[in-house]
């Protein structure tokens, strides 16, 4: 993905360790220094991997309800940011699982932009090429391309934050790239 497609979705500076401690202990105001911290960041993800914002929104709020939830079973606090992530990549999951059971179909802004130029005849940007051709891959496909190519994460990263192996890691993200640049070429096709 080209530098002018590239979004700032990284996490941030690391979390004080006794902070993530003290909110697996319980702790809410320690779990809300941790929110408002990465609440930002998780929205980008989310906003990343689902191109709505609407459905971004309620995938962030969900990511950190499930984190409280799930925070006293972390078994690795060392590895908190990547457990967060893969809790934001799974609401995201299952925010758009929730929005293909409601059939509702949402036109993202970056599309509504390119319409509107192509009606006036200016040519669409990169850009607004790769948000249209992700909005046809499914969401577990943008997401490993997000966190791959936009959060510049390793393949060993990617298979922890999914919870998969290295190897379907490493397949999974070739099958991504095919289907992007599939998406892309029939984008292409259809004189967009």
């Amino acid at each position: 993905m080209g530098e002018r497609a590239r979004r700032d979705t990284r996490i941030g500076p690391a979390i004080d360790r006794s902070v993530i401690d003290r909110a697996r202990n319980g702790d809410l105001d320690a779990f809300e220094s941790i929110v408002r911290a990465r609440m930002d960041a998780v929205y980008r993800l989310t906003s990343a991997i689902l191109g709505n914002e609407a459905d971004a929104r309620d995938a962030a709020q969900e990511t950190f309800v499930a984190a409280w939830r799930e925070i006293g079973r972390l078994r690795e606090p060392d590895r908190f940011e990547a457990w967060l992530q893969r809790v934001a990549v799974n609401a995201a999951r299952q925010t758009h699982r929730a929005r293909s059971r409601r059939r509702v179909r949402e036109i993202p802004s970056s599309t509504v932009v390119a319409l509107a130029d192509r009606a006036a005849g200016a040519p669409r940007d990169d850009a607004a090429i790769l948000d249209a051709a992700l909005a046809m891959l499914p969401v577990d496909q943008r997401a490993i391309l997000v966190l791959h190519h936009l959060e510049g994460r390793p393949i060993a990263e990617l298979a922890q934050i999914l919870d998969i192996p290295e190897g379907t890691a490493k397949s999974r993200l070739f099958a991504a790239r095919r289907a992007l640049a599939t998406a892309i070429s029939a984008d292409a096709g259809r004189g967009h």
